[in-house]
């Protein structure tokens, strides 16, 4: 119960999460969460922002009554007063709070301005009287003070001209003659022939929030005050940086979570398989355990694609060696092969399991400690030539490699399938003993069925059977195993790699092949050898080796055969056909001429 909180605090964490990534990136781009983003009418039009805002583009909550804004078709921007006035805007200023107008209809009359505080947000300016003149010759005296008002003058008999009433008489041209008087207009000037007027607004104060680069809202909607709140702009660039780590985050506690829910089921599995298996004798121990046993991991023996081994001692002064697995690989299917296979196995040419560690993420495998490490340290040699542990001990070993197999196959209550047999896979104990190990890949099936349904290749390369790799071949079976081994013995004769670009001639360059043709022409072997009867084990080896790697699987003998003819004295054994015609015509066909067996073999599926 605590986990599923646990889970779902999580789950909620990260839509949270998500959802403010999102409203950070809408910032990024300019579009505020409430709609109240910056506009213009035009490329060049003033900047429209609180408290105006567009009518038509925007809600009212983004501004203030009396601050409506609206465009034209060709993007003016215009200010509609009381009484219908409509003004062009040329420019706003928000940190005076000052906008600048002007009158599209082009009449400069002080006295048609409207009454612009009819509003509880109203405009405010400056209040001037004016004189009225009628002049005859304006146009040839212009007047530094006056303003012309052309839609009160005549083009050729007469213009009116305003003057402010504190002007001294000496301003006024001779021409002119005193009209009337005009109180509290507002102020205007001239430019281009075009009046301006100057207006400004001192509710809602947004001063301070804009001389901060700030935002400015109101503080509350539909309350009819003007009090306002200054918000952070983020600038574009931290917007991004803070979006970016956002992200991060998000797809960080999204791969913990997808992470955790992953070896939770595999813990689950694990524990359910321990379970079934607590009848069997390998001891569990604890990570602590663990720590102890290796010495905080003093010494360490090697490491492989599935974790790394340490050398540890038992409190009764056993050795063993400890393999801690990775969390990255799998999903504990490696852990419960190796434990399904060898916790039921009791031979003496397969590595024994001492015991193993599942605590928490952290999972372990012990061994018996094997001091001599694995074969191939001893069967390739640096000159390709010395057999240092001698020939008969290579039969001993070679025997007893098959021995092993011919146990997992047919001596286990469930058939196991190794299917990585190799030097590297056999250890050896004080005595040169070999002994199977590494069973992460094995398969487990009935003993009564011959074959193993798989999903996917598996195994090492130079020692996978070519019906592991294509199903067309036939189909994957302890044969398989059979394969495997009978490259291993070719690699014990030949003291190097079955395949070895580095040799001067190049017909030995893929050995099984160049020996078989070696042995079909009744040519030497080409091996050093002291004594004949190591010539004979060597032949041995070979001519076995040769029949396992047969190319389809109903080609090649039992281990229990093999075992047999290991053996043997190997006099009667007889060279077997040549396994390599079918890789020469394969390309063509599939099936060899005689080499195929019409025994159909049912496909089983893997047991649990």
């Amino acid at each position: 119960m605590q986990t599923t909180q646990m889970e779902n605090s999580l789950q909620s964490c990260i839509i949270h999460l998500f959802c403010f990534v999102l409203l950070a990136n809408a910032s990024e781009f300019g579009v505020e969460p409430d709609g109240c983003e910056e506009t213009r009418c035009g490329d060049y039009g003033p900047t429209i922002q609180f408290p105006f805002w567009l009518k038509g583009q925007q809600p009212e909550h983004c501004g203030y009554p009396g601050f409506e804004l609206s465009c034209t078709e060709d993007n003016r921007t215009i200010l509609e007063l009381p009484h219908s006035w409509k003004f062009y805007v040329n420019s706003i200023s928000y940190t005076k709070q000052q906008i600048d107008l002007h009158n599209p209809a082009g009449c400069n009359d002080p006295r048609l301005v409207p009454n612009l505080t009819l509003s509880p947000f109203s405009f405010s300016y400056d209040m001037y009287n004016y004189t009225f003149f009628n002049c005859s010759t304006y146009k040839d005296s212009p007047w530094d003070r006056g303003m012309l008002i052309p839609c009160l003058s005549s083009t050729h008999h007469y213009q009116i001209v305003a003057l402010y009433s504190d002007a001294e008489a000496s301003y006024a041209p001779q021409s002119c003659w005193k009209m009337y008087d005009s109180e509290t207009n507002p102020s205007f000037w001239n430019y281009y022939d075009r009046n301006y007027i100057l207006l400004w607004w001192n509710s809602p104060n947004c001063k301070i929030c804009y001389a901060n680069s700030s935002r400015c809202i109101r503080a509350e909607e539909n309350t009819g005050t003007s009090e306002t709140l200054c918000l952070p702009k983020q600038k574009r660039g931290s917007v991004l940086l803070g979006s970016f780590l956002l992200e991060l985050v998000f797809i960080g506690l999204y791969y913990i979570f997808r992470s955790n829910r992953l070896e939770k089921e595999s813990q689950v599995k694990i524990e359910k398989f321990l379970q079934d298996y607590r009848a069997l004798k390998p001891t569990r121990y604890t990570y602590a355990d663990i720590q102890r046993i290796t010495n905080q991991f003093k010494d360490k023996l090697g490491q492989g694609g599935y974790g790394t081994v340490f050398k540890g001692n038992l409190s009764n002064d056993v050795f063993v060696a400890v393999k801690i697995l990775n969390n990255s690989k799998g999903n504990g299917e490696e852990f419960i092969n190796e434990v399904g296979s060898m916790g039921r196995i009791h031979h003496v040419n397969v590595a024994r399991l001492v015991g193993y560690c599942v605590d928490g993420f952290r999972r372990a495998l012990i061994y018996e400690y094997l001091p001599n490490k694995s074969l191939e340290k001893y069967i390739f040699s640096a000159n390709g030539k010395s057999h240092i542990l001698g020939w008969e001990k290579l039969q001993d070993i070679a025997l007893g490699i098959a021995k092993g197999i011919g146990y997992l196959h047919q001596g286990c209550d469930q058939q196991i399938l190794h299917f990585d047999i190799k030097p590297h896979n056999i250890l050896l104990d004080q005595n040169f003993n070999p002994k199977i190990s590494d069973f992460g890949l094995a398969k487990l099936c009935s003993r009564e069925n011959s074959v193993v349904s798989m999903t996917a290749a598996r195994g090492t390369m130079g020692y996978i059977a070519p019906e592991v790799l294509s199903r067309n071949l036939g189909n994957v079976s302890h044969k398989s195993d059979v394969y495997s081994f009978g490259m291993l013995l070719l690699e014990i004769v030949g003291g190097r790699k079955n395949i070895d670009t580095t040799v001067e001639n190049t017909s030995q360059v893929f050995f099984p092949e160049w020996i078989h043709n070696q042995l079909d022409r009744g040519e030497d072997l080409g091996i050093q050898l002291e004594e004949e009867r190591h010539a004979k084990i060597a032949k041995k080896l070979a001519i076995v080796g040769l029949w396992c790697i047969q190319w389809y699987p109903i080609n090649r003998p039992s281990m229990k055969v093999v075992v047999q003819m290991l053996e043997g004295e190997g006099d009667d054994l007889k060279i077997p056909p040549n396994p390599f015609e079918s890789t020469h015509s394969i390309n063509q066909s599939l099936i060899v001429p005689g080499r195929r067996s019409h025994i159909t073999l049912s496909v089983i599926s893997e047991s649990e």
